[in-house]
């Protein structure tokens, strides 16, 4: 039985990894997308995640398949696109780690997942307890619908809703609409994971005590703000709690918070419960988990191939 459903986007992430003797830009083909690298996350710390998405009938698609089904995520719900190519990102790496995304998606496979494609794998596996999804999913038709009637079924089916409001500007048309669909799915989460600034673009106020409040009124009964380099910041409920970063020379951030993501999430299905069940000293040791988890991963490049399998952890 798969636990996790992740939803979205897996792609091609070209990441630069150095330079030759000119000075050119030397460039690697990693396996990425964030709801696919939540399912490996998860997956590689002990969880059973699957994952629903589209890649092109290429043989960067067909990389990508066998990339899954070797990290033991289900593939069932993986569809190939005949007439539309895989995703592309183009990843540069600053000095510091941090990374500046270029897509190449007009159209891209992954924005061609159907709805009653995905509605069909939540149908075929009834017991899965948590359905992932991320806003990208809702920048282009038809994956704007699947990604909406995913987590409405789920939501009728008692499943639990983790949401990434994950920003990529090259995506959006403006940051107007895209901050408008990034908010539609609020209220449908029961797991919210954002970044700092992704905080600041829905509340409009980069206070983390403010921010997560903002948002747990939307419906969220677990609010996880990512703060890099400084931790996170948890609200349950009317609990809060600031969890510090640990300090690691990083090579690449690509994936971190996707690490940070499986890792909550694979711990949350262990425990058995719902995320506003959690007691804060439960709440809290699976933060500082999945804050290893994530500083392991900026340790080393790429998003899937960086990722910290459960014996790493120890």
């Amino acid at each position: 039985m798969t636990d996790i459903w992740t939803l979205g986007e897996v792609l091609i992430d070209m990441t630069q990894s150095g330079s030759d003797e000119n000075g050119n830009g030397e460039f690697t083909a990693y396996p990425g997308g964030a709801p696919a690298n939540v399912a490996v996350a998860a997956a590689r710390l002990g969880a059973k995640a699957g994952f629903i998405g589209k890649v092109g009938d290429d043989a960067f698609g067909r990389f990508l398949a066998d990339t899954l089904k070797k990290e033991n995520v289900d593939v069932s719900g993986l569809f190939a696109c005949e007439d539309v190519p895989t995703t592309m990102a183009l990843v540069s790496v600053a000095p510091d780690g941090e990374r500046d995304f270029s897509f190449y998606r007009n159209p891209g496979a992954d924005t061609q997942l159907t709805a009653d494609e995905a509605r069909a794998v939540l149908v075929d596996n009834p017991d899965a307890k948590i359905i992932h999804v991320g806003s990208l999913s809702m920048t282009d038709e038809p994956s704007r619908e699947a990604c909406e009637t995913a987590v409405k079924y789920a939501r009728e089916k008692g499943m639990m809703v983790s949401y990434d409001p994950n920003y990529r500007a090259a995506l959006w048309d403006s940051e107007e609409r895209a901050v408008n669909m990034m908010k539609s799915l609020l209220p449908y989460a029961d797991i919210l994971k954002v970044s700092d600034e992704e905080m600041v673009m829905l509340t409009g106020t980069d206070d983390p005590e403010e921010g997560s409040r903002l948002l747990s009124q939307y419906g969220p009964a677990l609010v996880l703000v990512t703060l890099g380099s400084q931790g996170v910041f948890a609200r349950c409920g009317e609990h809060t709690e600031a969890v510090p970063g640990i300090q690691v020379t990083v090579a690449d951030t690509n994936g971190a918070g996707d690490t940070f993501l499986g890792a909550v999430l694979g711990r949350i299905t262990k425990e058995g419960c719902r995320p506003e069940e959690l007691a804060p000293e439960v709440l809290k040791e699976i933060v500082i988990y999945a804050n290893k988890a994530a500083a392991l991963t900026c340790t080393r490049h790429g998003a899937i191939p960086a990722m910290p399998y459960a014996s790493e952890m120890r």
